[in-house]
């Protein structure tokens, strides 16, 4: 995860980088990335959030919490600085394959945009090649760029699919996506056990018999 946070930010001037780099008595180094101008606008925003709450922001356990808050925020939504086309092209191979490839249970972690809670869950992502094939940690990066911004999962569910359509032209595409959603569980109807699906089709994938293969295969456990 490192390297997508470093990558995220290799198009900033070099002036907005900052690192902050500590050393602990373990050896432990620790190294942060990120825009410091804008973490300080945010931290003052959320130290006034704070006090509007009823917090005192000048207590001991409070006091770098904006910076904090800051900080995790901007590496949160990091997928605004990740351009997930040039992310595929950059590991394209030629391949004359045509079989389904399939690259399931990837981790997702995102932001609902109507209440900036969590969603988490699982991404799965299969296509079969048309005189292409992507490195396979591409996948998840993408998935991954996508994810990290503010987000509803319909929408990220469709962004997988046409990025992957786009840059590699495909005969068929397939996104499923399963998660939970902590606006559902925290707050509002408050059901715990919910657990969203969307899915996205395309090409091969409409034909019954492929999805069918598609969702037996993202079920099953063969490792």
């Amino acid at each position: 995860m490192l390297n997508i946070l470093e990558n995220s930010f290799m198009n900033e001037p070099k002036e907005s980088m900052m690192a902050d780099n500590c050393c602990d008595n373990d050896g432990y180094e620790k190294v942060d990335c990120y825009n410091m101008e804008v973490v300080d606008k945010m931290a003052s925003h959320y130290h006034e959030i704070l006090t509007l709450i009823g917090e005192d922001p000048s207590r001991e356990g409070l006091q770098k919490t904006p910076l904090r808050v800051a900080k995790a925020m901007q590496f949160l939504t990091h997928g605004y600085k990740l351009n997930p086309q040039e992310i595929l092209l950059s590991a394209r191979f030629k391949e004359d394959y045509k079989q389904m490839v399939l690259v399931k249970d990837i981790e997702i972690y995102s932001l609902c945009e109507h209440h900036m809670i969590p969603f988490v869950g699982k991404a799965h992502v299969a296509y079969i090649p048309n005189g292409y094939i992507v490195g396979l940690s591409k996948i998840p990066r993408i998935v991954d760029a996508f994810a990290r911004r503010l987000q509803v999962q319909e929408r990220l569910t469709t962004q997988i699919k046409n990025c992957i359509v786009k840059t590699l032209n495909p005969l068929g595409v397939a996104v499923v996506i399963e998660a939970q959603h902590m606006c559902m569980s925290m707050r509002g109807v408050q059901k715990q056990n919910s657990v969203t699906t969307t899915s996205d089709f395309m090409g091969a994938f409409l034909r019954e018999a492929t999805r069918e293969e598609f969702i037996h295969l993202i079920g099953s456990r063969l490792h």
